[in-house]
């Protein structure tokens, strides 16, 4: 497919006209068999909280700038090179908003990709939707960013947090216990995953029950009030969504004083590599977790990634790693589909894409703009002095959503 031009200017203006006399240029030299001079690249601009949470978003740097390699040296998208303008937010919104609107309206970029953390995806799904162009948001978990407050202009790539949980409450339901504890961090990530775990967890065991939730701010947990809160409502379960620094505050206090022996924990995002390596030997061992078990994952195109990211960078791949290369894959597929980068062509040609990842090929579905990658679940173990997962299967993500119908009717 090659790149069509424009029949009118679209809503983002001038800049598009010049683009368009681009692809009218490169399409005329193509049917004349001249060759065609050297192509303006394809501008992306992407967004991430690099300063705010450095473990997950370097790897997942590596990992887009991997897959930007693969893609250029193939010859781009229709001769086009793809070019990255990259911004930190420095996990704020208004930073985040700040940044694409600086690289929508200076650095003329045709689509939006990024973003870590769920509030700030919602910040940057509005701009693109007030803004009127394409946004691939790779890492924000929340529900609403494709169902309450899903737009035409966002798709998601990660699995959700109510498809993370329906995956745990699976496993959850089947212990014998019946007293649950929750905590999380009080944003709207930690409020969503704690909501959709309730949920799904109290649909397939109507016996239980909730006796205590704790609200920790992100980044600055009280583990020790915390900790000895949730151990004076004596559950028999906790569900856990704290993460990085703070996972680690959990793990110690808990483990010093004692709230995790004889209980059950089931821990949403705990068996990544981002979060467990810094625990080392300190993993509880036995939680039932989502994560990724990056050298144990049997799957041809896991191996080509493995393979490829390895003797790039000499290190093994993060979660972060997979999502980055991910998501730029997905731009480039978005891109190749639509032949254009007019805003409404690329949306149109997101609706249905597939996609090959690590994890397999997945689709972005059609009626709410979410992508079927799915996640592991297994528990956590500790190995030569490192955490582990343990007992792993992958879940596919089509499994863990409603229907497109009932997908479309949750969204505005």
């Amino acid at each position: 497919m090659t790149f069509e031009t424009h029949a009118t200017l679209n809503r983002r203006g001038l800049f598009r006209a010049a683009a368009g006399a681009t692809f009218a240029a490169v399409g005329l030299a193509a049917l004349s068999g001249a060759p065609a001079l050297a192509a303006d690249p394809i501008k992306v601009g992407e967004i991430n909280s690099y300063t705010r949470l450095p473990a997950f978003t370097e790897p997942y740097r590596l990992g887009w700038q991997l897959a930007l390699e693969e893609i250029n040296a193939a010859g781009g998208v229709d001769g086009r090179p793809i070019e990255v303008i990259s911004k930190d937010d420095a996990g704020k919104p208004g930073d985040a908003v700040t940044a694409a609107n600086e690289l929508v309206s200076l650095e003329g970029v045709d689509l939006l990709m990024g973003t870590f953390f769920s509030h700030i995806g919602l910040a940057v799904a509005d701009f693109a939707n007030q803004r009127e162009i394409l946004f691939v948001a790779a890492e924000p978990l929340t529900d609403a960013i494709v169902w309450a407050k899903g737009n035409d202009y966002t798709f998601r790539l990660r699995p959700s947090v109510s498809m993370q949980a329906g995956m745990l409450a699976e496993e959850a339901a089947k212990l014998d216990v019946t007293r649950w504890a929750t905590v999380a961090p009080n944003y709207e990530y930690g409020t969503a995953a704690v909501e959709a775990f309730k949920t799904a967890l109290s649909e397939l065991r109507p016996d239980v029950e909730w006796v205590d939730e704790q609200w920790p701010p992100q980044g600055k947990i009280d583990a020790g009030a915390t900790v000895q809160a949730m151990a004076a409502a004596d559950p028999e379960a906790i569900f856990n969504v704290t993460f990085g620094p703070d996972l680690i505050k959990f793990v110690r206090e808990g483990t010093t004083r004692g709230l995790f022996e004889g209980r059950e924990v089931v821990s949403l995002l705990t068996g990544e590599p981002e979060y467990m390596d810094p625990l080392g030997a300190e993993t509880p061992e036995g939680w039932v977790v989502t994560g990724y078990p990056w050298d144990s994952v049997d799957m041809p195109e896991h191996a080509a990634f493995l393979e490829a990211y390895q003797a790039k960078y000499d290190d093994y791949p993060r979660l972060g790693s997979v999502v980055g290369y991910a998501a730029m894959k997905s731009v480039a597929a978005i891109l190749a589909k639509a032949g254009s980068t007019d805003t409404d062509a690329l949306i149109e040609a997101a609706k249905g894409v597939e996609v090959e990842v690590p994890f397999g090929t997945i689709t972005y579905r059609a009626a709410d703009h979410q992508s079927t990658m799915g996640a592991f679940v297994g528990r956590t173990a500790v190995r030569d002095g490192k955490g582990v997962m343990v007992d792993v299967s992958y879940r596919d993500g089509a499994d863990y959503l409603p229907s497109e119908e009932e997908a479309a009717a949750l969204r505005p």
